[in-house]
């Protein structure tokens, strides 16, 4: 089977996305081909920020390489399956370039894996592979077919609607080396989440672990990427390798929660990599920060959420330490790393001069502390089901009409009035 794998040529205005916007290696489609490759199918992969092609010249790419299955993303990367634009508006655009095509349409990412019936109808694709996709990816290409693929959705000949159980997990520990085109590597000049210096040298984005073992009410990983997997070492190890020979020279861990590892952080030590996390500070006892700078991290993204026990406690962190602890353990961190930033959620109730002088407390140390930001309630987060219960065909409208009426203030990158789902979406071409 021919198999077109496809991420979109994004853009953002007006949209509630407070994620970078910078390219990004497309993981979850690196997985899928190389899944494919083993089970000889041919294969173009496209990127629409990396090859530098807009929605057009990615149409007509997938056209000139006649496929029989074209898969699209509905969010930039793995990286972004937990807080993705919620609307469809750029994966409908590219849908619709394609409609008139003979091959199978196919959509994944974090919509479908919510809300399935919604995302199948409003793209109008033929198939929706809920959950983690690459392994579902090479079982859809086999049969050529989805009544046999776990996790699949698609339109019945009577006009209805199968779902095929529920999203799918991927077992991820296995997971091949990448391999990356040398263009792709040449253009990938963002170093993400890194502001010690000016980049040199190219970027790349890989993944040590996946899911969490905890359970923040925030965090969107119900439908995916939820149980936590540690990914072989010699596989990762490879990839790393393969990366540095392309001349890269930052790395960027999408894990959910970079947890300590200390055969991985001695192997990236002797490698002389530089590289950004993002974790929990108060998982990472003192001698382990100590590790952690050695081996080359130069930016840590840490998740304290709230300044008080009780905030921590609503937002189910799981937190065993104070604030004054974390503080130390920030401050630490910022001893040895150049850039450590402290993430806070913005809840009812804050106590803003309080934050105001945690925050200037530690920037007086060189910790980044950021304004309490307001949260998305993505439907695959605790927060919207104890909101609204269990997803339906409405769950991703219901939720940006909350936030909107809820919050007027957004973070620094949304830079104009975000506009209705509707409205976004009927964007699309």
């Amino acid at each position: 089977m021919k198999v077109a794998l496809v991420n979109p040529a994004w853009r953002f205005e007006n949209s509630i996305y407070f994620g970078c916007r910078e390219p990004h290696l497309p993981l979850e489609l690196g997985y899928a081909e190389a899944l494919l490759a083993r089970s000889g199918h041919e294969i173009l992969m496209l990127d629409g920020l990396l090859d530098d092609m807009n929605a057009a010249d990615l149409a007509a790419a997938v056209i000139a390489f006649g496929p029989d299955m074209v898969i699209v993303t509905t969010a930039p990367t793995y990286l972004f399956w937990r807080c993705a634009p919620p609307e469809l508006r750029v994966p409908r655009d590219m849908i619709n370039r394609l409609r008139h095509i003979k091959a199978l349409l196919v959509a994944v990412g974090p919509h479908g894996s919510a809300t399935p019936r919604a995302t199948l109808q409003k793209l109008g694709v033929d198939v929706v592979l809920q959950g983690e996709c690459e392994q579902a990816i090479q079982a859809l290409a086999d049969a050529g077919r989805p009544d046999t693929v776990p996790g699949a959705a698609w339109h019945t000949e009577l006009g209805g609607i199968k779902v095929n159980g529920p999203p799918t997990v991927a077992r991820f520990t296995d997971a091949p080396p990448l391999t990356w085109p040398d263009a792709w590597i040449r253009r990938h000049r963002h170093h993400h989440h890194r502001f010690d210096e000016t980049p040199h040298k190219p970027g790349a984005e890989v993944e040590a672990s996946r899911g969490c073992p905890y359970a923040c009410s925030f965090c969107a990983k119900i439908d995916f990427r939820d149980s936590y997997r540690r990914r072989d070492l010699g596989n990762l190890l490879l990839e790393i390798d393969r990366l540095i020979s392309q001349g890269v020279g930052y790395l960027y861990f999408i894990d959910e929660i970079f947890l300590p590892q200390r055969p991985l952080l001695l192997a990236l030590r002797d490698r002389k990599i530089r590289f950004g996390v993002q974790t929990r500070i108060d998982l990472w006892k003192p001698e382990m920060i100590t590790l952690l700078g050695d081996a080359g991290c130069v930016s840590i993204e840490a998740g304290v959420e709230s300044l008080t026990a009780e905030g921590r406690a609503a937002l189910d962190k799981s937190c065993r330490l104070s604030t004054e602890e974390l503080s130390e353990r920030l401050v630490q961190a910022r001893s040895i790393v150049p850039f450590v930033q402290a993430n806070l959620i913005r809840s009812p109730g804050d106590d803003m001069a309080m934050i105001a002088a945690w925050r200037d407390s530690l920037r007086s140390h060189g910790v980044w502390a950021n304004d309490p930001v307001p949260m998305f309630p993505y439907p695959s987060s605790p927060d919207y089901r104890r909101l609204w219960g269990d997803p339906d065909d409405r769950a991703w409208e219901r939720a940006h009409a909350h936030y909107l009426e809820n919050f007027d203030l957004f973070s620094d990158i949304q830079e104009s009035r975000p506009l209705p789902l509707s409205v976004l979406e009927d964007m699309a071409c």
